[in-house]
């Protein structure tokens, strides 16, 4: 165990305030994440074992997306199947750890598939491979074979908690929105991918511009501005059953950047009236209307904390545009950007810790992370157009949208820890933009 536990130390991401890692001597180990990562851990996993003849091909396309889940964090590194010494070929074999521990595998998955009908089981077990005792029960899920992706994430998830303590973000999905034609006359509609940017479907057309989508906080809503009436308005999609309706449909009015509060019945929102663009919220049962700032200055990109007691938004009343942070209620804002340059389109941490932005300095763009005082700014990209993060279930990564220069430039989706490590392109095919990220699935 002592090993791992060092390995594992490795593993830890610079900025969080929890403990440092942990080992009982009765137990399994337990590992809180606390500094900068150094080394990704190498773990093992055996194709998983198809106990039914049919499974064979969901067997080795779960543990693909299980391996790929865990390597693609940047935390972990898959060992190649061609090293391994062992062969699982049951699920209640007995761990052979000196075959592991020689290809230096740190943290052993094995698995076993069963298909019936169209039905899909799916366990597995977690080893530390050092300590040669296995880390937490082993676990099994269900489903249909059309979620097997879902059975694959919700096995990462599972594996991610254990070995760092947090939760996992797999078994999520991301809504944004889908770019065809030139860069000067582009079609846009709303989309939405399993977080890796597998599965995309598409939920509105493209005979209107939709900017700004934001998933409720159960998942099953998007709140978006839509300019199908010529001009910006907020609608509500259910996306189950692909219905919408507009929201706050007063004449002379333009309503947009809309974001859901924590209970998923209020939304903040900006609307403009008279010149003046202030912000307001929104009672989605009653249509009740209640703004909360006024002044002659620009507010706009409201985003609750989690606990749905604050806001953060942009304005320029300082002459720039910069953050703030009032009650949810309303009231004195305080500002809490002073860097140089300007921020916009804050949103906060589901853990509640970080503000993440947009910042335009000497030419460049930026996403960058913040604490909700402002403090201990990190600027973790820097390109010729980085805009829009949103943040995964579990706070540690940020997905946004990154613009290439020129006439033939176009958006495409982007992924970072918020230490500014491996940073990723979602793998899609055609240009996207402004991504919002799913809660984990029920």
């Amino acid at each position: 165990m002592r090993r791992l536990f060092f390995l594992c130390l490795a593993l830890a991401i610079a900025g969080a305030t929890t403990p440092a890692f942990q080992a009982r001597a009765q137990g399994p180990l337990r590992i809180v994440i606390d500094e900068g990562v150094i080394e990704p851990l190498p773990f093992a996993l055996p194709e998983f074992v198809a106990e039914t003849p049919a499974a064979a091909q969901y067997a080795r396309q779960i543990s693909q997306v299980i391996a790929a889940d865990l390597a693609g964090t940047g935390l972990f590194r898959e060992i190649p199947q061609e090293a391994f010494i062992a062969r699982v070929t049951s699920f209640s074999s007995p761990v052979q750890y000196a075959d592991w521990k020689a290809i230096n595998a740190q943290a052993l998955i094995t698995g076993a598939v069963a298909l019936s009908g169209d039905r899909l089981t799916v366990k597995f077990r977690l080893f530390d491979v050092f300590s040669e005792a296995p880390l937490g029960d082993g676990l099994q899920f269900g489903g249909s074979t059309a979620a097997w992706r879902r059975l694959a994430h919700k096995v990462a998830d599972q594996v991610y908690g254990r070995i760092t303590g947090e939760g996992g973000y797999f078994d999520s999905r991301v809504v944004f929105v889908a770019e065809t034609g030139p860069k000067n006359a582009r079609a846009k509609r709303l989309a939405i991918m399993d977080y890796d940017g597998a599965n995309v479907q598409y939920l509105t057309d493209s005979a209107s511009l939709v900017l700004a989508p934001r998933v409720s906080p159960t998942g099953d809503r998007v709140i978006y501005t839509s300019y199908e009436t010529g001009f910006p308005r907020i609608f509500l999609l259910d996306m189950a059953r692909l219905t919408r309706r507009a929201l706050d449909d007063q004449p002379g009015t333009m309503s947009f950047s809309p974001r859901f509060a924590p209970n998923g019945q209020t939304v903040v929102f900006s609307l403009s009236q008279g010149g003046n663009t202030d912000l307001y919220t929104l009672d989605l049962a009653s249509g009740r209307r209640e703004r909360l700032s006024s002044s002659p200055s620009i507010e706009t990109a409201p985003s609750y904390s989690p606990d749905g007691r604050q806001i953060v938004f942009e304005s320029d009343r300082s002459g720039t545009q910069q953050l703030y942070v009032m009650p949810a209620s309303g009231g004195a804002p305080k500002r809490i950007s002073y860097g140089q340059g300007r921020y916009g389109t804050p949103v906060w941490s589901p853990r509640g810790d970080l503000i993440a932005f947009t910042k335009q300095n000497n030419g460049r763009f930026h996403i960058g992370v913040m604490r909700t005082d402002g403090s201990e700014e990190r600027l973790l990209t820097a390109s010729f157009l980085d805009e829009g993060p949103t943040w995964a279930p579990n706070g540690r990564v940020i997905m946004f949208t990154r613009e290439t220069a020129g006439a033939g430039g176009a958006p495409a989706l982007f992924s970072v820890d918020i230490t500014g490590r491996n940073l990723r392109r979602v793998p899609l095919q055609g240009a996207a933009s402004d991504p919002a990220w799913s809660p984990l699935l029920p």
